[in-house]
């Protein structure tokens, strides 16, 4: 059952009516972070033919694209929009800035338009619908001004945080860190595909979730959207992939609910809960899974609005 949502704050308020002034400006930069990368893409392969790839820029690529990922997954995903574990502020900061390396967007938009997708999941108003073309659902929706979510409806109890905002409002030097961190190592072509390539792999992999993931694939539990599982992006999202069990039980830290489901992002929450670093870990119970499965009743997804998914009242889901 939802928590009841916290009355409107001037700090609260405040912060989400500068993002809605700045629509505009974060829609020019959404233009930027969809074509920069691919031109970088573009001009890392193209040299390819004169300059071959060597192992500082492979070991740069997969250095930072499986923790950015990851901070994606885990930290904007699990942590921010589903609060499907707690930790302690220095990990919190530390999945917060990996994500934000990935150049997906500010974590309190990022966060609050994910809680929207969920609440109109392939309805009107849903900011990545499919039906409005697998390239709108892809990458198109970034850079349209209806896009940007309601903040003080979707992201009401992040934006009375004062350490996620101010984490939130450093999003440019964590970008900056992205892409300066392999220029340091490298010079130009580290940062071609440490940053560049890595980010456009990155943005690709786990947008993929949000159109082909309602498109193709199977559906094992009953949903009240087109959400789908596949096993390709299961593995190479970190998990994320495993989508219609997430959208059957959004806030479980854990995507793959089978052995045979590989999900990264929950290996490493797991590791978190091992180290003492990770607690309140949500968990689907079996007796969820059997009920739900194949032709349970349809989640329901009011509880996503004025980030009522910080609801506690049992952190093993029924």
């Amino acid at each position: 059952m939802a928590t009841t949502a916290p009355p409107k704050t001037k700090q609260s308020s405040g912060l989400a009516e500068f993002v809605r002034l700045n629509a505009n400006r974060a829609t020019i930069v959404a233009f930027f972070h969809v074509v920069v990368p691919f031109v970088g893409t573009v001009v890392a392969v193209a040299l390819l033919w004169q300059n071959p790839i060597g192992w500082v820029e492979v070991a740069l690529l997969l250095g930072l694209f499986f923790p950015t990922f990851l901070g994606v997954t885990v930290g904007f995903h699990r942590y921010l929009v589903h609060r499907s574990f707690r930790t302690n502020r220095v990990v919190e900061a530390v999945l917060i800035v990996l994500g934000s390396m990935a150049a997906e967007g500010l974590p309190i938009f990022w966060a609050a338009g994910h809680r929207r997708h969920h609440a109109l999941s392939d309805t009107e108003g849903d900011p990545h619908r499919p039906a409005d073309g697998l390239l709108h659902a892809q990458f198109g929706w970034l850079v349209k001004m209806d896009s940007h979510p309601d903040y003080d409806k979707y992201a009401r109890d992040l934006l009375r945080d004062p350490y996620i905002v101010r984490l939130n409002r450093l999003y440019p030097l964590w970008l900056a860190l992205s892409l300066l961190l392999p220029f340091a190592v490298a010079g130009w072509t580290g940062l071609l595909w440490g940053g560049f390539v890595r980010i456009f792999l990155v943005h690709h992999i786990g947008w993929g979730v949000n159109s082909i993931g309602h498109v193709f694939g199977n559906q094992p539990f009953k949903t009240n959207d087109n959400s789908r599982n596949l096993w390709f992006l299961g593995v190479l999202a970190m998990g994320d992939g495993w989508h219609n069990n997430h959208h059957a039980f959004p806030h479980s830290a854990f995507h793959g609910l089978r052995w045979w489901q590989i999900d990264l992002s929950g290996y490493l929450i797991r590791l978190l809960e091992a180290t003492g670093l990770a607690w309140d870990v949500r968990r689907v119970t079996p007796a969820a899974l059997k009920a739900r499965n194949p032709s349970g009743a349809k989640v329901n997804n009011r509880d996503y609005l004025a980030g009522g998914t910080t609801t506690t009242a049992s952190r093993a889901i029924e």
